[in-house]
């Protein structure tokens, strides 16, 4: 096992990373034991690690703390099945307020608007 302190993992972050695919590496604060480091790779004896590697995806999107792509990667899962999962699961997957939910809307019934007409004209 690794130990790095928090100033060592402030200064150059990589190394810890790059240790951690190798084994646990510990962050101390103060020279006490803070956190653990452990890379995904090393948690691939963990049985349902794809589950938990979902809800991990999902609770990050949740807590607003991923982008929807960023938390697929973390899924596994490509964009278009992420958005279709959280949708399943009522997690709203954008954030508008209702004015902007409205502007959002009135844009695209301007663009399906606009679409049918320049079809319509292609046609003639």
């Amino acid at each position: 096992m690794q130990v790095v302190n928090i100033r060592q993992l402030k200064t150059n972050p990589s190394v810890a990373l790059r240790e951690a695919k190798n084994g646990l590496v510990m962050v101390t604060n103060r020279d006490k034991p803070d956190a653990l480091l452990v890379s995904m790779e090393q948690l691939a004896g963990i049985p349902n690690l794809d589950q938990v590697k979902l809800v991990l995806g999902v609770a990050l999107f949740r807590d607003k703390l991923l982008s929807v792509s960023a938390a697929a990667k973390v899924a596994g899962k490509s964009l278009a099945e992420m958005l279709t999962l959280l949708s399943k699961m009522g997690i709203p997957v954008v954030d508008y307020s209702a004015e902007e939910a409205e502007a959002e809307a009135v844009m695209v019934e301007t663009l399906v608007r606009e679409h049918q007409a320049k079809t319509a004209r292609q046609a003639a």
